[in-house]
């Protein structure tokens, strides 16, 4: 297939233990005895792939069946990990490649119509994925792609970040910055002002409201940074996966 750097701009717990690429190299080093290491993977891919191909026009049974297929056909029994190399790239651009060149050699409504494939298999079956944002509808199949994979990654983080504040007592610092960030993003409205989100979290001082909030950030932050550390085969490749996540969530 030849080079496969991404030009685009725009699980399980094992997974959350380990690099984007242990996983990848356990499998090539036939560690993955259990099919652990293959299915942390796919649960971190399943939806970018399915996303991707809702965008070019495929419809939600085509859609699973397409996503079930590839996974099986080509990362499963056609050994696509074992040509996986960190330094061409990205591995997301790898595998959107690769099922580039899936969908060119398949029908889409012959292939629809037909069993799931048999041969190697593990347990994957997205058997009732999300319905597309409203905010995709509009992106390219690519950038598509690109944003389930971030939006992702981003949901990871915020998790962490609010049990970590949960587990030191920082309850209230965490509603602050739900309330003055992460709300605003997700029901798309403009944030409140820190005066606001005091008000409505208890703490009357705007000075405090805004140490708290930094606080979290700094957090939230941090735990972005490792985050994606751990997809990136370079360490001087954080920063561009970091900025590209921003430019995706403004």
């Amino acid at each position: 297939m030849g080079g496969y750097k991404d030009t685009n701009t725009g699980g399980a717990g094992y997974a959350f233990l380990t690099t984007q690429w242990s996983l990848i190299e356990g499998v090539q080093s036939a560690q993955d005895k259990d099919g652990a290491l293959i299915g942390a993977l796919l649960t971190r891919y399943w939806k970018p792939v399915y996303w991707y191909l809702r965008r070019r026009g495929c419809d939600n049974e085509q859609a699973k069946d397409l996503t079930q297929g590839f996974f099986h056909e080509i990362v499963l029994n056609r050994g696509l990990l074992q040509r996986a190399d960190r330094s061409k790239g990205r591995f997301r651009a790898f595998l959107r490649h690769a099922l580039d060149q899936y969908l060119r050699n398949e029908n889409t409504k012959a292939r629809a119509r037909k069993r799931r494939p048999g041969g190697k298999r593990i347990p994957f079956d997205p058997a009732d994925p999300p319905a597309l944002p409203q905010t995709i509808c509009s992106m390219t199949p690519e950038d598509c792609y690109n944003y389930a994979w971030l939006s992702d990654l981003l949901e990871q983080v915020l998790t962490e970040v609010r049990t970590d504040c949960q587990s030191d007592g920082l309850q209230v610092h965490w509603q602050i910055f739900y309330e003055r960030l992460v709300r605003p993003i997700l029901e798309d409205f403009a944030p409140p002002s820190l005066q606001e989100v005091g008000q409505r979290c208890g703490v009357e001082e705007e000075k405090k409201v805004a140490n708290m909030l930094v606080t979290v950030k700094r957090r939230f932050q941090t735990a972005l940074r490792r985050r994606v550390r751990n997809t990136v085969a370079q360490e001087d490749e954080v920063d561009d996966e970091v900025q590209e996540l921003l430019e995706y969530f403004p």
